[in-house]
């Protein structure tokens, strides 16, 4: 392979949220290839099937249904042991497919009821919302505002539904993203140009410079191509960082060997035909 390169990652911070690190030797295309595998092709849990069985809040089905659907899951665990539920041979929804969610809460009290995610029951204690999921740190660190609002009810409403969380992807719908942004990197100093800054002085300096205090940017390269990327990935809490960035690289290599068959296919199809 006369292209063929030798990428070389550097891993600087990995943390429960955050896993950041840098990539050399390597095309900007291949760097941009991974950042959109990691937000729209790594599969995760999330609530795709909502029954309002009774709804007497001020908020539509619909409008609840949604808000639900948004709940980040804890997928770590289980996304792997299930299937797809377009590839599951059940007729609606089974253990293998999916996960089942209930929530009941009614208002008795003359004071406002927040209906939040610490009221969803899970079937499946690996699958809960991730303000749910057990803390290793002191819980006092944590405040009432963790938990998710869904909606608020007042004395005499009720809401009570069923759901079913499924195993999808980013591409198929926003829910589905592990993350909650990627930063993605490249010439921190602007050498390339491929930002124009009205005023450079004005900007504030990206903290991978290497720049002086008193430099705003650094001299024109003409010449230059992009071959350092430094990538910082932020979980949604669904999954680790780290298994976001490592499922990430499988799909896009399995994406990679697909084309690479397909490509020896069609070239033996056409060798065959012109012979």
């Amino acid at each position: 392979m006369p292209y063929a390169r030798d990428p070389v990652v550097k891993i600087t911070e990995l943390t429960e949220e955050n896993f950041k690190f840098t990539l050399e030797n390597t095309d900007l295309s291949m760097a941009n290839s991974m950042r959109r595998v990691f937000i729209a092709e790594v599969p995760t849990m999330a609530i795709d099937w909502v029954h309002l069985i009774n709804n007497s809040t001020v908020l539509h089905d619909e409008f609840i249904a949604h808000r639900i659907g948004l709940i980040p899951l804890t997928s770590e665990e289980v996304v792997d042991k299930l299937h797809y539920s377009r590839d599951c041979v059940c007729t609606d929804f089974c253990p293998d497919c999916a996960v089942e969610f209930t929530l009941e809460v009614k208002c008795s009290d003359a004071n406002n009821r927040s209906v939040t995610t610490k009221d969803l029951v899970s079937s499946n204690q690996q699958c809960v919302p991730v303000t749910s999921r057990p803390r290793e740190s002191d819980s006092s660190d944590f405040g009432l505002s963790d938990d998710i609002l869904i909606v608020k009810l007042r004395k005499g409403q009720e809401v009570k539904l069923k759901a079913y969380a499924t195993k999808g992807f980013g591409k198929e719908h926003a829910k589905w993203i592990p993350t909650t942004g990627i930063a993605f990197e490249y010439d921190p100093d602007n050498a390339l140009r491929h930002t124009t800054y009205p005023k450079p002085e004005e900007w504030p300096k990206s903290e991978h410079s290497e720049l002086d205090e008193e430099t705003s940017q650094a001299p024109y390269d003409h010449t230059g191509t992009p071959n350092k990327f430094y990538l910082t990935v932020e979980s949604s809490g669904a999954l680790k960082p780290e298994t976001i960035v490592l499922t990430g690289l499988q799909v896009l290599r399995q994406k990679l060997s697909d084309l690479q068959l397909q490509l020896q296919h069609e070239m033996s199809q056409e060798a065959l035909t012109i012979g």
